[in-house]
């Protein structure tokens, strides 16, 4: 495209993000000085690179994905937005639970954008400073699992014979001795060679808990969404059932917003997906504003906004990024405090 044809695509989507009205030729030829004549032909050239189109028999034009994705791609300039960083880091810094932490972001994206506001909870540690096995009754013990952050997990092992407080006292603390600061993959290949050298009946209650810590920490994969009834303001989205429908179906299974949130979370900075320009997102009509946050300079998840393609990106994309400083300063705060 030219220059011209730049800035009138330009024009056009920031007026339809502006007031969501289709865009004619008329309103256009008041900003720039050319003919509506010619701005139809530019339009018509746009329309035919599958960047903008017309609704129905509107004589307007509307951008679409491709439309907004070259937009936000090389046309846009992120406003300066300011947040009362004392107070929202404290806010989103409680003394006593990280996971206040994460729903106070979700609950700071969604009021600041008037959409939906989504963070991947941190992935639990895979790596364990400390268990100890408890007996609950005959068959059952309670594993207990301490991570190096000070999280604690509990798994209740059903197991084949029944275990004296005396075995389990020394099943822990040979783990403990041995395996403390390791992984339960990595503890799964060592324990191997020494079971042999472990009473067999040892070596099943070894295998059992390395089962179920592994598990635990493979579970830990949680989405916290606020806001998600916002979107039915939206007339883009309400005034279509099936759209509505597909939006929602995303926030009930989860399994495709975990899929997207954890590819935010391989990806540097904020990510823009498009709805229509992204197969992560399953209607042409949403997009999704993602920022991965971090826990002392290592990535622990993703937060992000969900909202309509019709949005004012300016103003969201910062939102999202600060709001990622602010989680990640927030849950480093608390790390270094434990």
């Amino acid at each position: 495209m030219d220059d011209r044809s730049r800035a009138l695509l330009k024009a056009l989507i920031e007026r339809y993000i502006d007031d969501g009205q289709p865009v004619g030729s008329r309103t256009l030829s008041k900003v720039f000085d050319l003919s509506p004549a010619t701005i139809r032909n530019v339009m018509a050239d746009l329309e035919e690179l599958g960047l903008i189109h017309s609704p129905h028999t509107s004589a307007g034009r509307i951008p679409t994905p491709r439309g907004y994705r070259l937009f936000v791609d090389t046309m846009l300039s992120a406003q300066p937005f300011e947040l009362n960083v004392g107070k929202n880091v404290r806010d989103l810094a409680p003394a006593s639970d990280p996971t206040r932490a994460v729903n106070a972001a979700a609950d700071l994206l969604s009021s600041l954008t008037q959409f939906a506001g989504v963070v991947l909870a941190p992935r639990r540690s895979h790596v364990f400073r400390q268990i100890e096995f408890i007996r609950l009754s005959e068959k059952r013990i309670l594993l207990i699992i301490v991570t190096p952050d000070g999280d604690v997990q509990n798994r209740v092992l059903l197991t084949p014979r029944d275990y004296s407080d005396m075995v389990l006292i020394e099943a822990a603390n040979f783990f403990n001795h041995n395996f403390a600061g390791k992984s339960f993959s990595e503890v799964r290949q060592t324990l191997a060679s020494d079971l042999a050298r472990l009473q067999e009946d040892m070596s099943r209650l070894m295998q059992a808990a390395v089962e179920a810590g592994a598990q635990a920490a493979d579970e830990g994969e949680t989405v916290v969404i606020s806001g998600e009834r916002k979107l039915m303001d939206v007339n883009e989205l309400a005034s279509d059932m099936d759209r509505l429908r597909k939006t929602f179906s995303m926030f009930e299974r989860k399994t495709d917003l975990l899929q997207l949130l954890d590819v935010s979370s391989r990806a540097d900075g904020v990510q823009i997906y498009i709805g229509g320009d992204s197969q992560l997102v399953p209607t042409e009509d949403l997009t999704v504003i993602t920022a991965p946050y971090d826990v002392d300079g290592r990535i622990v998840g993703t937060l992000g906004v969900i909202g309509p393609t019709r949005m004012a990106y300016e103003r969201v994309i910062p939102i999202v990024d600060i709001t990622a400083r602010l989680l990640s300063s927030a849950l480093s705060h608390y790390h270094v405090d434990r």
